[in-house]
């Protein structure tokens, strides 16, 4: 045969026997009997003993020095390999014997001392190489202890895997060795595919002992001929190498001459052939199985159950496997598996609380499986102090990198009594027994960073529990994790494309001296108030070898950033950050490093405050036991709300008035429905659930009702599995699933039905093929979605129905079903139709609405029914108008026997019938009662409903419109006898609303009110309170409230009540703070009552207070000499300021005082008093005449005061007298100018040209006061003084300016006095506002504009003095500076704002506007 050889076969030379012709076949075995007769001739010589010589597998070269192994090749057909018939054998295995036989006698003494001799020398040659070794291998642990880095190197393969050429269902060793310092990791691969033990079990096992790893391949078949890879990694590098596996077939018939191994694969093919050519089935009944077991830790347990399987082959093996909660097991430390031909056996070497769970059996055969299921408890070992915890479990490993690992567990359920304190996590490294404890103090966090590993070392970690009492057992240890980067481990890991047979070496361009970049992606992964922990990417580019990281923190709102790790970078891009100050906000951020320098810092994160962020959950409510056997119970709860990482519940129970509580279960459970077994017969338990998650323990629920442990179905009477369910149809399909409905089993077996599960099996060309579980767990509702179909095949599905019994036998194989999508418009079937209230006259039918909608919502329901013997023809609708409900009464013809059917419709149109119901005859069953609705004279509606046939398990459900109703907490339930109050009746809309009505009416009569609760003022500032009912008898009483507590008649509270119109009032002399709150009358009049309140509060309150007041004050003021009018001011035309006042009820003896400061003014001729008005003349107002002035009326009967303060108003009075600027022509020029009333210091005059800021005088211009007028004199004017002048009158708060046009006629008056419209021209000076602010504490000033904050520059001048004064400055203003402004006060009590717009004008606009 010419062409290429295999890779695999090129430096292996096996061949079949097939080349050899009958004559070369027979001169060999000649040529191998004489060469084998002579070689045993001479061993016979030499050996005083006849001995077959032990083969030797080392290799070794010319100096006797082991080089590897040598694996000889069809070890098991060394039989074939000689080439020797059986009668040939035999005859030189004689000869052989007679030749020692001979030579034994005549030197036996000297080969017997001989044999003495060499003995004691191997003996002490051997203990001398022990004894060399053990020195050896002291001395190099010492060095690797003492200089550990010096020893650090790459692996290396002392021994390399060889390739072989093995038979069918052989096994193959693949063995190298490998040394390198840290402890390399080898990985082994299939055509570059990692080889994962879990994922075949029983296919290949790993083992790695004193640096000797090794692959054992079991059973060899065809596909295993591939080039294997052994890889070597630590953190120095990587090292592989290869080897070949070649798996030959052997072709023939069966041979009793063939070895075992030959025999059982030509075995196994011949029976593989009789079960698929004659359709063999088998029976597989699994008996003497294990039941529900208990355990503590540290013991060991073992499960069994016989496997019978119907027929027997001899040599044929199921396949077996051990699952807990639904989980493959495999084959480990702590699982032990067996199986012995007929039995499956199950150690659990080593008890923890990991290993409490659901356990199942299942035996795979080719025609199908079975399954048999059991629950093992684990409870706590003893603790070792009284009153310690139990151990935490489930230790596990998360985010593992280069020197950081996060540890998490889950807390015990059994605490000791004491509330856990905190748990103490411990780390091994991988090859060592010593234990160091990571945590200094204990973290009640179920999950925490271990920092500080050795890249390229592998650990062990283990958790302790610790409360007041102390230290708990430690936990199980974790699976051991390499500290290492994550890409190296995903790496190793992973899977990569078939062998090609090119290596691709790649080199990267050089990157010393360049220093790494910003690290990437910086966020803050969990806080709590223990630890924070960091995660980022690195940073992208060049610059990362060797690259490392020093973390920066900074509070919140400083810029002040301090390095965490100061004294040695992390390595991870991950660290964690203890002793931070809980309720503090913190910063971070990132720096890289190398040997080139340290580079710039990342992005910093968002302020994070210290604190734990998860929450612990709330307890659990609603704890309902229901009996299960005669020592279990299943107990169910409401899960508890808003939980967040919940990890599950745990469960207490407690004989009744024990106060014993034990832990039903050890591990968490997730769902929220749990048996607790081992319970006493006969016994009263209660029971209480918590949830647990990372942040700890929840509290307990409310205790359950008292359940007594019995068995739930009869108490003994016999019963069984439900009868299989019937009619499968489908409710709707698409391209990979379909929902399947079903009716319910006629027969239940007693018991109420628990769930459905559902097979299918795909049927090609008419033959259906092998069955499949579509549901693990049992389904509660009556349909169901089938997944993973494929499109456009055909299916078969049935169904079993379960109960407490167990699980019925299946239903019958349903109809071929067409997986194909459904496109049509209308909808789909409805479907789960059922029957209630069967009367003679009538009748409830329910159902749900279709699976599949079609192309629009379903919007309503047709009925049809006919007669269960009538032809098809004669179906009828029912409604003549669809109903959105999912329940009609349906009017029957009394005796006769009916069948129905609904149909959905939308938008499309009408859809496909649901499945015909079971014929219902029109009858009402003897011994029927009906619910009687009544009122009672308290209002209280109750259905009443008399029942004949109760039993103790009889359960009534409550509902509203056919729905089962959840809260009842409005609802009682009262046994009379039989007679039974529920609320499960139909009542009418019109019904409803007429016994609301009589039920209000009986249960809450009221008293008709006029007028609610209402407040007003009467004189002398007295408050009344008062309503008015609309009808009352003599016999009613009214309660006076405030805020709960009853008033009673006295001199703050006077009460009037006239029965006769119905008015009911309370007058109070006066409102103090105490008085604010809530006035309520409450009126009963025999069984009505009736209340009505006001509510005096806030704003509300203080006013009506305020103005109590101020009437009461104005009444005692009103009662002698008092102001009608206050004091104020007029201004003359001549600029005099009169101050006046009115005054009332005088009489001779009255005196009326003025003051000015405090000082009394003397009586003069500017004093007057006419005709009830008092007057004050000042003639030409001065700056002395500004102050606050005060007139006193007064005699024996009181006295009155008004004030007026005139500070501000002085320079307004001069200001405002100025007459209009007038221009006229002198000798010298041109001279603007204008008259006061009069002049004085007050005035601050500023004259302007074009509004520029002020004008320069000169000698031709110039300025000057003529008594009481103010002139502008422009000597020899030109064309250039043209323009606009103005005079402005300032006395630095406000301003008045007079203008006029030089070169025509025109004038205009600008007044400026407060924040509400501030103006300015363009390019002055600067323009300043002022105000006042108070408040304490002292508030925060802040300026706005345009609804944006300004702060203080040069241009724009803030500034708050005193904590009392702020002012705004802008200098140069220019109409950037034109925008609305607005200054915002603020302490701990409130918010001030006052807005107020700036305009700045350029003067030339200014001047054509004004025009």
């Amino acid at each position: 045969m010419s062409g290429s050889i295999p890779f695999y076969q090129k430096h292996h030379l096996h061949y079949d026997r097939g080349y050899r012709s009958k004559e070369t076949e027979s001169k060999l075995s000649q040529y191998q009997l004489k060469v084998s007769s002579h070689s045993g001739l001479e061993a016979s010589r030499l050996s005083p003993v006849p001995k077959r010589a032990k083969p030797t597998y080392l290799a070794v070269d010319k100096d006797n020095q082991i080089i590897g192994y040598v694996v000889p090749i069809f070890r098991g057909s060394q039989e074939y390999a000689t080439g020797l018939s059986d009668t040939e054998e035999a005859r030189v295995r004689d000869t052989a014997a007679y030749m020692a036989r001979r030579d034994m006698f005549t030197s036996g003494l000297e080969m017997e001392r001989s044999e003495l001799i060499s003995r004691r020398e191997a003996m002490r040659g051997s203990a001398e190489r022990i004894s060399l070794n053990k020195r050896i291998h002291e001395h190099e642990e010492h060095f690797k202890r003492m200089n550990e880095d010096s020893l650090m190197h790459t692996p290396e393969f002392v021994i390399k895997p060889r390739s072989h050429t093995v038979w069918e269902k052989q096994c193959v060793r693949l063995h190298c060795t490998v040394s390198g310092w840290p402890d390399p990791r080898v990985v082994w691969y299939k055509n570059n595919v990692a080889i994962d033990p879990l994922a075949s079990p029983g296919k290949y096992k790993l083992e790695s002992r004193y640096s000797v790893h090794s692959l054992e391949i079991n059973r060899c078949d065809f596909d295993d001929t591939a080039q294997y890879r052994v890889s070597a990694m630590n953190s120095k590098g990587e090292l592989s190498a290869f080897a070949s596996v070649v798996v030959k077939r052997f072709k023939g018939e069966i041979d009793d001459g063939l070895p075992e191994p030959r025999r059982k694969c030509q075995f196994t093919l011949y029976l593989l052939f009789l079960l698929y050519a004659y359709g063999i089935t088998f029976k597989t009944h699994i008996v003497d199985k294990f039941g529900v077991s208990f355990g503590r830790e540290g013991e060991t347990m073992s499960l069994g159950c016989t496997v019978i399987i119907y027929p027997a082959l001899h040599r044929y093996q199921p396949e077996v496997q051990w699952y807990r909660d639904d989980v493959l097991l495999s084959a480990s430390k702590w699982h032990h598996m067996h199986w012995s031909g007929d039995r499956a056996t199950l150690t659990l070497t080593h008890l923890n609380k990991e290993d409490e769970g659901l356990y199942t059996l299942r035996v795979t055969t080719k025609s199908g499986y079975e399954t048999y299921s059991a629950y093992v408890f684990v409870r706590d070992a003893d603790a070792e102090i009284e009153g310690a915890p139990g151990a935490p479990l489930d230790v596990r490993c998360l985010d593992a990198n280069k020197d950081y690992i996060i540890v998490t567990w889950k807390q015990p359920a059994v605490d000791g009594g004491n509330s856990i304190l905190g748990y103490f996590v411990d780390r091994c490294e991988v090859g060592t027994n010593h234990w160091i404890q990571c945590n200094d103090t204990p973290v009640k966090f179920a999950r925490f960073p271990v920092t500080g590993l050795v890249e390229g070392r592998s650990y062990t970690f283990r958790v302790r529990a610790v409360n007041k009492s102390g230290m708990s057992h430690p936990s199980r240890v974790s699976e051991p994790v390499a500290a290492m980067d994550p890409a190296d481990r995903a790496r190793m890991r992973g899977t990569s494309a078939p062998w090609t047979g090119q290596i691709i070496v790649t080199e990267e361009e050089p990157a010393e001296g360049v220093v790494p970049g910003r690290p990437l992606e910086l966020q803050v992964t969990e806080a709590t108030k223990n630890y924070v922990v960091l995660s980022w990417k690195p940073p992208a580019g060049k610059g990362l070898e060797g690259v490392m990281y020093y973390v920066e923190k900074c509070v919140s709102d400083t810029d002040s950033w301090q390095r965490v790790n100061t004294e040695i970078p992390v390595k991870s891009p991950r660290f964690a950050l203890f002793d931070l100050a809980e309720g503090k906000s913190y910063s971070f951020r990132v720096r890289c490093c190398n040997s080139a320098g340290v580079g710039e810092p990342s992005d910093p994160t968002e302020a994070t405050t210290v604190g734990d962020k998860l929450d612990i959950p709330s307890a659990p409510s609603k704890v309902v036991p229901t009996n299960n056997t005669d020592t279990s119970v299943v107990v169910s709860w409401e899960a508890s709300r808003d939980a967040k990482e919940l990890v599950g519940y745990y469960i207490e129970a407690s004989m009744v008035d024990s106060n014993v509580w034990e832990p039903c279960n050890n591990k968490p459970v997730k769902g929220t429905r749990f048996f607790c077994h081992g319970l006493i017969t006969g016994e009263k338990y209660v029971f209480r659930v918590r949830a647990v998650n990372a942040a700890g323990l929840s509290q307990f629920s409310p205790d359950s009702e008292p359940v007594e442990v019995k068995a739930a179905i009869g108490g003994g009477i016999p019963h069984a599995s439900p009868a299989p369910p019937y009619g499968i149809s489908v409710l709707e399909c698409v391209r990979d699933s379909m929902v399947l409905g079903w009716k319910q089993p006629n027969f239940i077996g007693g018991a109420d039905i628990t769930g459905y599960f559902v097979d299918y099996r795909e049927v090609i060309d008419g033959v259906p093929g092998k069955w499949h579980e579509a549901n693990i767990r049992a389904v509660s509702e009556r349909a169901y979605r089938v997944s993973d179909l494929k499109e456009n095949k055909k299916y078969q599905f049935q169904v079993r129905a379960a109960n407490m019994a167990g699980v019925g036998i299946p239903s019958l194989p349903s109809d071929t079903f067409l997986c194909e999508e459904w496109t049509i418009a209308v909808p789909g079937p409805p479907y789960d139709l059922q029957i209630r209230e069967v009367r003679s006259d009538s009748l409830v039918l329910l159902w749900r609405p279709p699976v599949y909608q079609g192309r629009d919502p379903v919007n309503g329901f047709y009925i049809d029914i006919k007669e269960a013997e009538a032809p098809e023809e004669a179906w009828r609708g029912v409604n003549t108008k669809a109903t959105e409900k999912t329940y009609f009464k349906v009017n029957l013809k009394e005796a006769e026997t009916y069948v129905f059917r609904v149909r959905a419709q939308n938008k499309a149109g009408v859809g496909k019938t649901s499945d015909v119901t079971e014929p219902v005859p029109a009858l009402t069953k003897p011994g029927t009662k009906e619910i009687v609705v009544d009122v009672d004279d308290d209002g209280i509606i109750s259905l009443n409903f008399e029942c004949s046939e109760l039993t103790q398990d009889s359960k009534f459900v409550w509902s509203k419109n056919y729905e089962e109703m959840t809260d009842t907490s409005r609802l009682t339930i009262e046994t009379k006898g039989n007679n039974y109050e529920l609320l499960h009746y139909s009542i009418r809309e019109s019904h409803l609303k007429r016994l609301l009505v009589i039920s209000h009416d009986h249960k809450f009569p009221i008293i008709p009110l006029k007028s609610e609760l209402a407040v007003e003022l009467l004189e002398k500032g007295r408050v009344r309170f008062w309503l008015q009912a609309e009808k009352i008898s003599a016999n009613g009483k009214v309660e006076y409230v405030f805020n709960d507590n009853v008033l009673s008649q006295g001199e703050k509270y006077k009460m009037n009540f006239d029965k006769n119109t119905g008015v009911i009032e309370m007058i109070m002399e006066c409102l103090t703070p105490a008085d604010e709150g809530t006035f309520t009358f409450q009126m009963t009049d025999g069984k009505a009552t009736n209340q009505s309140s006001l509510v005096l509060i806030g704003d509300v309150f203080k006013e009506l207070q305020k103005e109590s007041e101020f009437q009461k004050k104005e009444w005692q003021r009103k009662q002698g000499p008092h102001f009608i009018e206050y004091l104020g001011y007029e201004v003359t035309p001549e600029c005099c300021v009169v101050l006046k006042c009115k005054v009332g009820n005088m009489k001779k003896d009255t005196s009326a005082l003025w003051y000015k400061d405090g000082r009394e003014i003397k009586a003069d001729n500017n004093l007057g008093f006419t005709e009830g008005v008092l007057k004050l003349e000042i003639a030409q107002i001065s700056k002395k005449d500004s102050g606050v002035y005060e007139v006193v009326l007064k005699d024996d009967r009181g006295k009155d005061t008004s004030t007026l303060n005139l500070t501000d108003q002085v320079f307004s009075f001069i200001a405002n007298s100025s007459t209009p600027l007038k221009i006229t022509s002198t000798d010298q020029g041109i001279r603007l100018y204008t008259f006061v009333s009069y002049y004085n210091d007050l005035l601050q005059v500023t004259w302007h040209y074009k509004y520029v800021l002020a004008i320069a005088f000169s000698d031709r211009i110039k300025s000057g006061v003529v008594g009481e007028q103010l002139w502008l004199q422009i000597s020899e004017p030109t064309e250039k003084d043209m323009g606009k002048y103005a005079i402005e009158f300032s006395d630095g708060k406000g301003g008045l300016r007079r203008t006029v046009e030089l070169s025509g006629q025109g004038e205009t008056t600008s007044v400026l006095e407060d924040f509400s419209h501030s103006r300015s021209d363009c390019c002055t000076t600067a323009l300043n506002l002022t105000c006042n602010i108070s408040g304490d504490p002292v508030p925060e000033v802040t300026w706005l504009k345009n609804d944006r904050e300004i702060t203080s520059d040069d241009h724009c001048i803030l500034k708050f003095e005193s904590g009392k004064f702020a002012s705004f400055t802008i200098t140069g203003v220019n109409t950037s500076d034109s925008g609305k402004y607005s200054i915002l006060v603020k302490n701990k009590y409130g918010t001030e704002s006052a807005d107020f717009t700036v305009s700045v004008f350029i003067p030339d606009e200014a001047g054509s506007k004004k025009k």
